[in-house]
């Protein structure tokens, strides 16, 4: 079994991969779990083949479904519920999860291939609050 020791680096406990280390991997069969709410992920997508779109609050249902022989590298806006997801992964006996560290912001500032789909535009003061603009007009 392939323990994936000889890529990446590892911070506090996470084995994590840069973004341009996801894209490189993800095009030689890596899989990308990208793990931000829908309204986010909808927006910028990682135009890549290789993608599961899996919220993080939707991952302790579904994790067993992923699978066990490919590379995972887990995905978000910066890398904190991707890191987060595969704390779980790991706790859960999956050896072969990664966090893309700065997740799709980092993606975009490399340059790497996104998908954007301007009819899921997102608005707000600051990360934190950023939400769909169609959702934000309805409250």
């Amino acid at each position: 079994m392939n323990t994936w020791t000889d890529i990446g680096f590892t911070s506090h406990g996470v084995r994590n991969l840069t973004p341009k280390e996801s894209f490189e991997l993800s095009s030689r069969g890596a899989v990308i779990v990208d793990v931000r709410k829908s309204y986010l992920s909808n927006f910028k997508m990682f135009n890549t083949g290789n993608v599961i779109y899996l919220p993080y609050s939707e991952l302790a249902d579904a994790y067993s479904d992923l699978p066990h022989d490919k590379l995972l590298i887990f995905a978000d806006a910066v890398g904190l519920r991707s890191r987060e997801s595969v704390l779980f992964m790991n706790e859960h006996g999956f050896e072969n999860a990664f966090n893309m560290a700065g997740g799709i912001v980092d993606w975009e500032r490399d340059g790497l291939p996104l998908t954007t789909d301007i009819n899921n535009r997102l608005s707000g003061s600051c990360m934190c609050q950023i939400k769909a603009r169609e959702e934000r007009e309805r409250h």
